[in-house]
């Protein structure tokens, strides 16, 4: 037994310090990524509490308020229409309890005139618009505008629809990197997801060392859904390079008051 100590011992000592170091500089083993934007302000459906989720005037209405990136869902209609969406069965969003791949793009019904902000309760949204968007509107509208791509299903159709482009981790992808971070294998092992977009509750706060290994990988690390200023200040102080939130004004707001104080 003592045999075996004196050779493990020191071996898992040496493990451990390597991976410490080699967490604090990734670029040793890993070429740093680079990223075609940076984006501070992300609107999450489009700023779902300042106009309804997901319609062309929620996405304007951000873009008007500082936005620097649109996040999005899409499904896809019986007839092969790619549409912005976040549910695929549409009872919450119209009071229709149809699904969207049972319907053509032109038997979908119209949003509620006054829609419950999902991570808000008690807060809704409204407006003139409540049509669902078309993906191919939302690019042509805003051609200079990152857009963050959520598609909702595993549809092979819908992800070949499009295209190749940088990615984000998945739910099972996020599991295991906090899984490699714990067992201090995550130095190791390349990344090739660009994005990293989390909900952030506190308890995030626990994992801060792999928001930062991240940054300093230049992987964007997108933290939501940050609806006032308290939760918007502690995402950017556990390493977030990016806030997602419901209210383009509310993020627009906290931003200019903070960056004017050096504060991000």
């Amino acid at each position: 037994m003592s045999n075996f100590l004196y050779f493990i011992l020191p071996a898992l000592g040496g493990y451990t310090l390597t991976s410490l170091y080699l967490l604090k500089n990734p670029h040793i083993l890993h070429r740093r990524k680079r990223t075609a934007f940076y984006c501070t302000h992300i609107s999450h459906r489009g700023g779902c509490g300042e106009r309804i989720e997901g319609t062309m005037e929620a996405f304007t209405h951000a873009v008007q308020h500082g936005t620097q990136m649109l996040e999005l869902d899409c499904r896809l209609t019986h007839d092969g229409h790619v549409v912005v969406s976040h549910d695929e069965n549409l009872l919450r969003q119209t009071g229709h309890d149809v699904t969207i791949s049972s319907l053509e793009l032109q038997d979908l019904p119209l949003y509620k005139e006054r829609l419950e902000v999902t991570f808000y309760a008690g807060h809704y949204s409204s407006g003139a618009d409540r049509k669902l968007a078309l993906l191919e509107d939302v690019f042509r509208k805003f051609p200079e505008i990152p857009v963050s791509l959520e598609i909702k299903e595993n549809n092979h159709k819908l992800i070949e629809k499009n295209g190749s482009m940088p990615y984000s981790f998945s739910m099972n992808r996020g599991v295991l990197l906090l899984l490699l971070f714990y067992s201090g294998l995550l130095p190791f092992v390349p990344l090739g997801e660009s994005l990293l977009q989390f909900y952030f509750p506190r308890i995030i706060n626990r994992c801060g060392c792999t928001l930062v290994y991240l940054c300093m990988l230049s992987q964007c690390v997108h933290l939501f859904v940050c609806n006032e200023d308290d939760d918007i200040k502690a995402a950017f102080e556990v390493g977030a390079t990016g806030v997602m939130s419901d209210y383009p004004t509310v993020l627009s707001n906290y931003l200019s008051r903070n960056r004017s104080q050096d504060r991000i």
